[in-house]
C-alpha cells in the first residue's frame, strides 16, 4: 500500500523515496554491507521487530563505514521532486543507512512509532543524534518532532547543530518563530553556514531582523566583526531603526560588508534605503555586477 507522509504544507511517497536512497546505498556501500543492511531494513518492515532496528541504527557505522556520500547534482534534484527541500550531498554513507533504516518502522501505532524513535535520543552519541535529527522532515506525524527540534538546537556540538540547521527542511516547516528565530541567531553566533538553511528568506521576520540589529550593535560594541549575511535576513525589514545599520555596512571598508549592504537595500521597499543605493556608487555597481547572497556565501 503506498505511504504517504505529510510534513506541514508538504506530503511526500515514502515508498519513493525509501527506493530512490535504497538506489543510492546500493551503488555505494559494500556488497557485504548492503546485504546486511537490506535484511535489517526487512526485518524493522515486515516483522515489526523494534530490537533489530535498535540493534541495527547502534551498530550501522561498523557495517557501513563513515566515508562522505557521492551525490551527483541530477541525483540530488531527483530526491527533492519526492521531498521538496531535502538535501543529503553533505551526508555520509552510515549517516543516510541509518535514515533508511528508521523510514522502515512501522507507523501505524502512532505511540509505539514515536517511542521508539524518541527512546534512541537520550543515549545517543553524536553521530547518531546527527541521523535522529536529519531524519526529522522524513518522519510521520511531523507536529510530535517540534520541542525534540527545539532542544537540540540548544545543543552545543557543531555537528549536532549543522544537521539540525543546515539542508534540513523540519525547522521551517514545523517551528513556531520564537524556536525559528532561535535556530536562526544560533546559526550566526556559532559561525553556521546560514545559506544553507531551508526557509531562511521565507521565515524571516520583523523580530528576527531587529534581534540581529541588537547583534550586530553588540558585536560592534566589542569591537568584533559582524557576519554579513546575517543582513540577508533583515533586507525586508530596514525601517528607522535598521537603517543606520545599514548606512554603516554600506561604507565599510571590508568588501563584502558592502556587497550586503547593497543586497539588503536591493531587497528592502524602504524608501531611504532604495535612495542609499543610487548615492553609494559602490552599491550600484555591486547590483549590476551580478552579485546574490549565495556569490556572498561562498
Amino acid at each position: 500500500m503506498e505511504e504517504k507522509i505529510e510534513h506541514a504544507t508538504i506530503t511526500y511517497d515514502v515508498e519513493k523515496l525509501r527506493a530512490a536512497l535504497a538506489t543510492h546505498l546500493r551503488n555505494q556501500l559494500p556488497a557485504d554491507a548492503w546485504t546486511w543492511l537490506e535484511e535489517r531494513a526487512s526485518l524493522v518492515s515486515k516483522a515489526g521487530n523494534i530490537q533489530q532496528f535498535v540493534i541495527g541504527f547502534s551498530a550501522m557505522p561498523r557495517k557501513t563505514g563513515k566515508k562522505p556520500l557521492t551525490l551527483s547534482e541530477a541525483e540530488q534534484s531527483a530526491l527533492q521532486v519526492i521531498r521538496p527541500g531535502l538535501t543529503i550531498r553533505h551526508w555520509t554513507i552510515d549517516r543516510l543507512s541509518r535514515v533508511w533504516l528508521m523510514l522502515h518502522l512501522d507507523t501505524t501505532d502512532k505511540e509505539q512509532y514515536i517511542a521508539t524513535i524518541e527512546n534512541l535520543f537520550p543515549t545517543a552519541e553524536m553521530n547518531e543524534l546527527v541521523a535522529l535529527y536529519s531524519a526529522l522532515p522524513l518522519l510521520a506525524y511531523p507536529a510530535a518532532w517540534r520541542a525534540r527540534c527545539a532542544e537540540g538546537i540548544r545543543n552545543n556540538i557543531g555537528d549536532v547543530l549543522e544537521s539540525i540547521m543546515c539542508d534540513n527542511p523540519y525547522a521551517s516547516e514545523n517551528l513556531d518563530e520564537p524556536a525559528w528565530n532561535q535556530l536562526v541567531l544560533k546559526a550566526i553566533f556559532t559561525e553556521k553556514p546560514i545559506h544553507r538553511i531551508v526557509g531562511l528568506d521565507a521565515r524571516a521576520n520583523q523580530t528576527l531582523a531587529h534581534t540581529l540589529s541588537d547583534f550586530a550593535h553588540e558585536r560592534w560594541a566589542a569591537h568584533r566583526p559582524v557576519p554579513p549575511m546575517l543582513w540577508r535576513c533583515i533586507g525586508n525589514f530596514i525601517d528607522e531603526r535598521i537603517f543606520p545599520d545599514i548606512q554603516r555596512i554600506a561604507y565599510s571598508e571590508v568588501n563584502a560588508e558592502r556587497e550586503a549592504a547593497a543586497l539588503a537595500c536591493a531587497q528592502s521597499n524602504y524608501k531611504p534605503a532604495r535612495e542609499l543605493v543610487d548615492k553609494a556608487v559602490d552599491l550600484k555597481a555591486i547590483l549590476d555586477s551580478g552579485a546574490t547572497w549565495d556569490k556572498l556565501a561562498q
